[in-house]
């Protein structure tokens, strides 16, 4: 807490944005600080426990004569006399009065525990008391995301905020994860919350471009990955409407705002060394049968590709070479994963030099994946520096420079296709050493592999089948401030986020799948532009105990991508990897965007005596998106916050001292989800066809010059608790939401020559609580356990969609599809089922029906099977102190739920699931149902089927995933997430040494799973990102536990 005010206290008084609200809010029944000249003066300093403190009010009691605290803590008041009494005081400690005698004061502020007036970042960077917010939001500190060491900053996020939920890609070292605040409020937007680091919005791209089952292109990651996490100093997490409000178009998912660490005074040098290792190893692979081998239907066979042979027992067999062998079972997915390393070394400095701040890192991440071939690194250097200038320090300078440089290698290729060895790895018969072929080729050159199996060897892959994609990224950004009165100020601010990635790709020649090599590669280049500026005033006590506050800014953003690919396809001159070199021409393909958006906004706020406080704010975005006629919106928020506990102890008898605090607020606001460029009028696209002639081609979709943006607007409720000194605390939220003017593409008949038409239609609505509690059970002079348990439950219903549409796709593959549903939750996962008997008068009614043959049998046409959506999320996090030593761990929980898995499906056909050998045998399996024999009548099924027979059945059944009810699986996970133990130095120990501080910590991450239910699969992981179907699992690699060992120098 100490540490925290100590930082706001700076902030406020360098960076101004309580605008001389230091006094004004630790003493409020003060209308006005001025000086008049007497004939004394009083001098001293105001210092806390850990040094000076910035900011502080110096007040003579009972009158409006006061000062407040430099930088160095210093003061000096004219018109004192001697035997006046000083009233020293800052947000956060207790109030201290001292008698001035004519010496020199040296005043030393203890916290208050029972003050709550915590300062936080919120809309537009502006920083406020918590208590006077009328909406919930959350802030993490920096050292808490560090805590978590999580290589992709989003996953740092997971159990700590409540209504927050992380879902993570199995893509490798830069895999993708993605945030949803809320449940999801758009059937074809992305459903994330923007990001914005330092007042600049970050481009959070997520996923593959291309999530097509058969052949998807690479995950990226996300855009969030790049930002250290050692740079920040807090994240606040805007869930709601009226939490984001200020963002208008762009904060229809919520808003994240990130804040990157400043320039602060530090003993000795002000310089910070820290280093990690860490070893990456298999936390969850699918269940795998260890008992049967290579062949089919009980046989061996040594060119196939599945395992239903013989038992393995040690017989003598011919392996795929031709050598002879005893047949034994092999754990290939241990086999083939390395235990993998992730280094990370870091360097920073902060320091103050009188009036300018300093601060500068370096940070070099390398993570060697227990994927062989995959691997990351990843450079991030910053400096900023803000300062203070001209008279009494009017003037404020804040820059920052980011630089991010990443360099992905072999990122794993998913989907349901020859090149993922993921899935190669689940189907590889178990009678098979996937060692035998790490070699990669063979004596002519070419891929090293067996049978009829046309998937790659994964060595072979690793070594002839690269890829490397680059990205030098910078993220800029810039102030000025002028302070012109205490009340009054004004800001202009300058940011830009800008990178540009290279890819290349090559596949040697001599695979299955190309004899000669294909060679490819692209570009794309990104750049958002935002310039603004802000005037701001807030005065308390303006008429009595009224005070007020106001704020009117604009902003003008341009945002613009552009990309090229191009591919030689099969090349002429083996390996030659030349563009020119293809046997076609080469493919080319480009992509261009460009939007602008400029905005105006304001704020108001009224408060009495600083326990009620009604605020408004309004946001105007005028976008080039949409046509002239429709393309500006107006969203306002209006909130309300009212600090009971405040009112009763200024106004009342006082709280019981068991009751510590009390608030409750309200609030109401709309936002809206923006459109992407190019959607108002109909395109064409310019081509070659094989000839070489120019072609044109119209787009399928119908475009209408009148749709809008997605409007949302919600409601919002909650209190706020605190008992026992702050020792236990409860904050609870209600809110909902209503997502209107869906955009969708309606679908049309063919013959108009579109296959859809974009049009604004259908209502999401969101609705739920989140509840967040807070507690220090016991606390000693040497031990503390603080305990933090957050959960949250949200209904996400789709109200309507357009005029007879009934259902929408969101996302889904082959015959397993998940769907918007009216009247139904957001996320509905449709497939076939086992058929049954459906006559309610018959005695049969409800059981499977048969083929003749023993077979299931499955329904023909999709229904619905199950619902993406949790019930609740819940996050239960830990930490105990003893002197010296920390101890922390995390539970979190998804509970409830539904996810399709389509790994499951493949297992199944192949027969290495531990589900097609149960107890490690193949007994013979009876379908218990009824089939329907000659004359029509059902008939109970007494022909028994082998395990083959039966798996195959389930899994191939009505198209390529099979059976969907026989693989959808209940998501529910709960886990102990992390382990961490850390000792710091005693600063006695280091005082003769040349160190500040010195801490070494070790940690777990993905600890224990306590409860899963997908056979071995993670069900936290999905297949693609970037669309909405969270509820579909394919192929994906397993999931890591890491051990890490960390050691932080101070000088």
């Amino acid at each position: 807490m100490l540490k925290r005010l100590k930082t706001v206290s700076m902030m406020l008084f360098l960076m101004g944005a309580s605008t001389g609200a230091a006094y004004a809010i630790s003493a409020p029944e003060v209308d006005d600080v001025k000086i008049t000249q007497q004939s004394g003066k009083a001098t001293g300093t105001v210092v806390d426990a850990m040094g000076p403190v910035i900011g502080a009010s110096v007040v003579v009691k009972g009158t409006t004569n006061g000062t407040i605290t430099d930088f160095d803590g210093n003061f000096s008041l004219a018109g004192v006399k001697k035997g006046d009494i000083l009233e020293i005081s800052f947000i956060g400690y207790a109030t201290k009065e001292v008698t001035w005698n004519g010496q020199a004061l040296n005043i030393t502020l203890e916290e208050d525990t029972q003050q709550l007036e915590e300062v936080v970042v919120t809309a537009l960077g502006v920083k406020r008391e918590k208590k006077a917010l009328g909406y919930a939001m959350q802030e993490v500190k920096g050292d808490a995301l560090l805590a978590a060491r999580e290589t992709n900053l989003a996953n740092a996020l997971t159990g700590k905020v409540s209504g927050v939920q992380i879902i993570r890609s199995s893509n490798g070292p830069a895999g993708s994860s993605k945030i949803q605040l809320r449940g999801s409020n758009s059937v074809t937007g992305t459903n994330q919350p923007l990001i914005v680091v330092d007042g600049v919005p970050l481009d959070n791209f997520t996923g593959a471009a291309n999530n097509d089952f058969w052949n998807p292109s690479s995950d990226m990651g996300n855009g969030l990955s790049d930002i250290n996490s050692e740079d920040i100093e807090s994240m606040s997490v805007l869930k709601g409407a009226s939490a984001a409000a200020l963002y208008g178009s762009r904060a229809g998912n919520g808003v994240i705002l990130i804040t990157t660490k400043s320039g602060k005074e530090n003993k000795g040098l002000g310089i910070t060394i820290s280093g990690s290792i860490s070893a990456e190893t298999v936390f969850m692979k699918p269940d795998l049968q260890q008992s049967f081998g290579q062949g089919s239907d009980g046989s061996f066979n040594a060119e196939t590709t599945a395992s239903w042979g013989e038992k393995i027992a040690g017989q003598m067999v011919s392996k795929w070479d031709g050598s002879q062998a005893p047949m034994t079972a092999y754990d290939n997915v241990k086999n083939y994963f390395d235990t993998g390393i992730n280094l990370n070394e870091s360097f920073s400095f902060s320091q103050r030099f009188g009036k300018t701040g300093i601060y500068t890192s370096v940070t070099r991440m390398d993570d060697f994946s227990k994927i062989p071939g995959a691997e990351l690194s990843r450079t991030n250097m910053m400096i900023r520096a803000n300062s203070f200038f001209g008279k009494d320090d009017r003037w404020s300078i804040d820059g920052k420079i980011q630089y991010i440089l990443s360099d992905a290698k072999n990122r794993p290729i998913a989907g349901n296709n020859d090149g993922n060895y993921f899935l190669t790895m689940y189907t590889f018969p178990i009678s098979m050493d996937i060692r035998d072929f790490s070699a990669a080729k063979d004596e002519n050159g070419d891929m090293l592999w067996f049978g009829t199996s046309s998937a790659r060897n994964p060595y072979w892959a690793q070594k002839y089948a690269p890829s490397n994609d680059i990205r030098n990224r910078f993220l800029l950004n810039g102030s000025l401030k002028y302070k012109f009165t205490d009340w009054l100020n004004a800001e202009i601010k300058a940011g830009s986020d800008m990178y540009f990635t290279e890819e290349t790709s090559k596949l040697y020649g001599g695979s299955p799948t190309s004899e000669t090599g294909s060679y490819s590669l692209g570009e794309k280049k990104f750049y958002e532009n935002n310039f603004s500026f802000l005037i701001s005033a807030q005065k308390d006590n303006i008429f009595g105990n009224w005070g007020g506050a106001a704020s009117f800014g604009g902003n003008l953003m341009e945002r613009k991508s552009t990309g090229m690919t191009s591919s030689s396809g099969e090349l002429v001159v083996k390996d030659l990897f030349h563009l020119n070199n293809g046997k076609d021409k080469p493919s080319v393909s480009q992509t261009y965007s460009h939007k602008k958006t400029n905005s105006l906004y304001g704020t108001a706020q009224i408060n009495y005596n600083g326990w009620i406080f009604l605020d408004g704010t309004f946001r105007n975005d005028w976008t080039s998106t949409l046509s002239k006629n429709n393309r500006s919106f107006f969203y306002p928020s209006v909130s309300l916050s009212w600090v009971i506990s405040d009112m009763i102890n200024k106004h009342g008898k006082g709280m019981p001292d068991w009751f510590t605090y009390a608030k409750a607020r309200v609030s109401y606001a709309e936002v809206g989800n923006d459109m992407d460029p190019y959607q108002l009028y109909n395109t064409y696209s310019i081509n070659k066809d094989p000839n070489g002639n120019t072609t044109t081609s119209m787009g399928s979709t119908l475009f209408d010059d009148n749709v809008k943006n997605e409007l949302i607007s919600s409601w919002e409720a909650g209190f706020e608790i605190r008992f026992f000194n702050n020792r236990l605390g409860l904050d609870f939220t209600w809110y909902k939401s209503n997502a209107k003017n869906q955009l969708l593409n309606l679908p049309m008949n063919s013959l108009s020559g579109y296959t859809a038409k974009k049009i604004n239609a259908g209502n999401i609505q969101n609705q739920g609580i989140e509840i967040m509690l807070n507690a220090t059970p016991i606390q000693t002079k040497n031990f503390k356990w603080d305990a933090q348990l957050n959960f949250s439950t949200n209904k996400n219903k789709i109200i309507s969609l357009a005029d007879e549409v009934e259902n929408y796709p969101i996302g889904g593959y082959d015959n397993v599809k998940v769907y918007a549903v009216v009247g139904g939750n957001y996320g509905e996962i449709w497939g076939t089922k086992f058929q049954r008997v459906e006559d309610k008068s018959s005695e049969y009614y409800g059981q499977l029906i048969t083929t003749k043959e023993g077979l299931p049998t499955a329904t023909s046409d999709p229904e619905k099977i199950g619902d993406q959506q949790a019930f609740g999320l819940l996050g239960w996090s830990n930490t105990l102190t003893y002197k010296n030593w920390s101890l922390g761990f995390m539970v979190d929980a998804r509970l409830g739920g539904e996810i399709f898995s389509a790994t499951q499906v493949a297992l199944q056909k192949a027969g290495t699931a531990a589900c097609t050998a149960p107890g490690g045998e193949r007994p013979k399996v009876l379908v218990k149902g009824v089939y329907l024999d000659d004359s029509g009548n059902y008939v109970p099924n007494t022909t028994e089927i082998t395990q083959q027979q039966y798996w195959t059945t389930v899994a191939g059944a009505s198209g390529n995933l099979g059976i969907g009810e026989a693989n959808l699986y209940d998501a529910t996970n709960i886990r102990l997430r992390n382990v961490s133990l850390n000792y710091s130095f005693p600063s006695k120990m280091l005082e003769k040494t040349p160190f500040q501080q010195v801490k070494l910590g070790v940690s777990c991450n993905n600890v224990w799973m306590i409860k899963s239910n997908m056979r071995g699969l993670d069900p936290e992981s999905v297949f693609a990102l970037q669309t909405n179907a969270t509820g579909f699992e394919g192929y994906g690699a397993p999931t890591s536990r890491t051990f890490l060992f960390n050691v932080t120098l101070g000088f």
